[in-house]
């Protein structure tokens, strides 16, 4: 069972999120298919047994519940402000800052991937995205970032590659 790996994406997330929203010190919620959570426990189904064995000293216990598609997991305000106090974000934060200002292009947004690592940039053959952008070695992160570039703006999502590959863009 690959806690670690829940702990690592949940940390990523909230680290996102305090990024883009800003921090408050309460829990935080997000929603996950079972077919992710599959993927990023490495088992070949999830359920409530299985998350209820989860630990982190890092973020505390989580909450779950069972949604429609998979769970809602929640982490306390503790782990959130473990969050807050100890990841600032680097590659991710620089990204976002990239993102959120008009009139940066595609291009500013490889450099900041550029910055960080050797990365994999290719053209999407697909109209949900324009380019799909990895760090080749998984540093500093894993994700499969779909890049869009809608003119005055340039937005991204990013996913847990067997997700991205779930998807058969």
């Amino acid at each position: 069972m690959n806690y670690e790996g829940l702990e690592k994406n949940l940390i990523d997330n909230i680290c996102e999120a305090q990024l883009k929203i800003g921090y408050e010190k309460r829990p935080i919620s997000f929603n996950y298919t079972s077919k992710s959570l599959c993927h990023i426990l490495g088992v070949n189904t999830v359920n409530d047994d299985i998350l209820a064995e989860f630990k982190s000293d890092k973020i505390g216990a989580i909450s779950f519940r069972a949604i429609k598609s998979g769970y809602c997991i929640t982490v306390s305000e503790t782990g959130t402000e473990y969050v807050h106090e100890n990841y600032k974000g680097g590659f991710i934060a620089d990204l976002i800052d990239t993102v959120r200002q008009h009139g940066k292009s595609v291009d500013d947004v490889f450099d900041v991937f550029n910055k960080y690592g050797k990365v994999c940039i290719q053209k999407s053959n697909n109209e949900e995205f324009d380019w799909l952008v990895y760090f080749e070695n998984g540093i500093p992160d894993s994700y499969y970032y779909c890049i869009t570039d809608e003119g005055l703006h340039v937005t991204y999502h990013r996913f847990i590659k067997e997700d991205y590959e779930d998807f058969n863009f």
